[in-house]
This record gives structure tokens, sequence and C-alpha cells, in this order.
């Protein structure tokens, strides 16, 4: 696949009244903007090959399933929220607002550009919208949970809410995951709910995620 292939691929199914598109061609979109391959699946192996987009994206599938949402759509979300993330390089004054461009550009849907736009903490806030909300919790805790089963052994199956609300206490384990951005989602269900939920998308993409 060439790399400039990917945008023309992408139209097909980027936009409908519903604005899903479908994870396939997402993936060809995502893959010219991640050199380096850490967001992208498949694209190169990775030390036990979790990859953080896609680990956010099954994580608001199950979200979505359970609050009766467009489960397809906020898949597609997670897994293009970080688009922009290697173009920017660190540059939070950039994250999320190049992505919204990049998605824009490629035929995406203004409402999902921009909640990939907003979902950048640090420039903006006061999230109401459920799929924002989520957005925000996943991004967080797909990193808390996969850490939770590297100790493990990447064996996703032994890892339980309860394993994930003692880790969430350690405020040193998995240190960059925000515990506040994870609290969240307590706005649309408890902890432990949430938890199950995302546990049980990581092990859906077990495969994709190199979890065991």
């Amino acid at each position: 696949m060439e790399r400039d292939e990917a945008p023309a691929l992408l139209r097909r199914y980027v936009t409908s009244p519903s604005h899903i598109i479908q994870v396939a061609p997402a993936v060809l979109l995502l893959r010219p903007f991640a050199p380096n391959g850490a967001h992208v699946p498949a694209l190169r192996p990775v030390a036990f090959g979790p990859t953080h987009s896609h680990a956010t994206a099954a994580i608001m599938r199950k979200v979505a399933e359970h609050l009766g949402e467009d489960a397809g759509t906020w898949e597609i979300i997670g897994l293009l929220h970080d688009i922009d993330y290697d173009i920017v390089c660190g540059d939070m004054e950039r994250h999320g607002v190049e992505g919204y461009r990049i998605l824009i550009e490629n035929g995406v849907s203004e409402e999902i550009a921009d909640i990939v736009r907003r979902h950048n903490h640090l420039l903006f806030g006061d999230y109401v919208r459920p799929v924002e909300v989520a957005l925000q919790a996943a991004d967080s805790v797909s990193g808390l949970i996969i850490a939770c089963a590297l100790v493990k052994g990447g064996a996703i199956d032994e890892v339980s809410p309860r394993t994930v609300k003692k880790k969430f206490k350690e405020k040193s384990f998995a240190a960059g995951c925000e515990r506040e951005r994870i609290r969240m989602i307590e706005s649309l269900m408890d902890m432990e709910t949430f938890y199950r939920l995302a546990i049980e998308g990581l092990a859906e993409a077990r495969g994709d995620l190199g979890l065991g």
C-alpha cells in the first residue's frame, strides 16, 4: 500500500448520515502519520504488541455498546484521536489541533474531527458529551490496564476490576496514566463497571494488542 493511497481509500467510507467510517480504512489513514508505528496496529512489532490508539478504540467500543451509543463511530474516534502524535512531537499546544486539520483534509466528518481536536484536555475541558467523557477516561485507562496485564506476563484474562482498582490507588504504578481523567467516567457509570468494560474490550482485541 503506497503512502498516498490511504486517504483516497478512506474517502470511500468516511462520511455517512451517522458519521460512521470503517475501521480498516481508518487504519490506512492513520499509518502515514505515525512513522514510528507506536500508535498503529500491525504496522511494526512493539514490545508485547500493545498499541495505544487501538487499545483506546477497543475500550471506546465497549463503553458505547454499554451506553447504547454508536459503537462504530466511538471506536473510530478512539483509533484516530492521536493521529497527529508523531507530527507535533510533544507540542501540546498543537496536539489535537493538527489532528483536526489532518482529518478534515482527508474527508473525515466535522463531528469526529472536532472530538479529536477537543480531546487535548490541556487546551480544552469541561467535557459533558458522553463521547468526550468516555474518550478522556479510555485514553488514560488503556495504559493502566495494559500495565496490569504486562505485570502478569501479558495475560489480560488475569486482570480483574479489583486488580485495576488496586493499581489505580498506587500512584507510582503506570504513573503516566492520569487518574483524574479516568475518574471523569463516573458521570456515566461507576468505576468498577468501567474497568470491567475496558478489560473486556482489551480482551476482545488481544490479537491486535499482543496480549495473551
